[in-house]
């Protein structure tokens, strides 16, 4: 009995790992067919395809599921296609930025609005909450790309606007608007990032205890496993291990 449930309990990690991947290659896949659609289905001609392809790489997605994505775009298929900022508060009164690519807003909508009001949360108007954070994009390099110094030195270069450091990455912040020039300047001296993306930035943590940062990590769990959802932003503090955009 005990090697059944040693089994069970490894395929459940495996199965939940397998979900989250998939819908992760799916995130990646809606992410190039929009960029395709939106510029030339060319990267060499369109930053926004471009980083989303790298993205893809990054994680492994297979090149034919790359490809795929991009022959959507050119088949009309993403016409329908919307993208949509929701922005509420979560229990204990923390931000949350909910990024959606659908093809039904409708449905998204009720299906935003239905989790954040079972797990405690109220659902904003737009602007209500985006004040509180910074659009910026985000280049995120592993440890062992470059000293502490010299991926400080090598960001200015390349018009960063800040580089936080610690043990587990150098993640470099610019300007949204100018992410492509500074994620190409820094690939070309020191190689490709793990990741590439236009963020939302809290301005300032607010700490999240006790009741309020259960029912806030149960309601940034059910929106991150929403079909519709792309990512989740919040200002609330959860402590280094625990994230709500994916990212460590």
């Amino acid at each position: 009995m005990a090697g059944h449930s040693k089994f069970k309990n490894i395929q459940f990690r495996k199965d939940r790992q397998d979900a989250i991947r998939s819908k992760l290659f799916s995130k990646f896949s809606r992410d190039i067919t929009l960029a395709a659609k939106q510029g030339l289905p060319d990267p060499a001609a369109n930053s926004r395809l471009r980083l989303a392809i790298a993205n893809a790489k990054a994680e492994s997605m297979p090149k034919e599921n790359i490809e795929r994505a991009i022959k959507k775009a050119l088949g009309g298929d993403a016409d329908t296609y919307e993208e949509i900022r929701y922005e509420g508060f979560g229990p204990g009164g923390a931000g949350l930025i909910v990024e959606v690519l659908t093809d039904n807003r409708n449905r998204a909508a009720a299906n935003i609005r239905t989790l954040f009001g079972k797990h405690g949360g109220n659902l904003g108007e737009t602007g209500s909450v985006a004040f509180m954070f910074d659009r910026l994009g985000r280049i995120i390099y592993p440890p062992a790309a470059m000293s502490d110094e010299a991926i400080l030195e090598a960001s200015i270069e390349a018009g960063a606007v800040d580089v936080e450091s610690d043990g587990r990455a150098h993640t470099v912040f610019t300007a949204f608007e100018e992410l492509a020039q500074v994620a190409e300047a820094l690939e070309r001296s020191i190689g490709p990032a793990h990741t590439t993306a236009v963020v939302w930035k809290a301005k300032s943590l607010v700490p999240a205890v006790g009741d309020s940062s259960v029912g806030l990590m149960k309601l940034i769990e059910s929106l991150e496993v929403d079909d519709d959802v792309l990512n989740v932003w919040t200002n609330a503090e959860l402590g280094d291990e625990e994230s709500a955009d994916g990212e460590p």
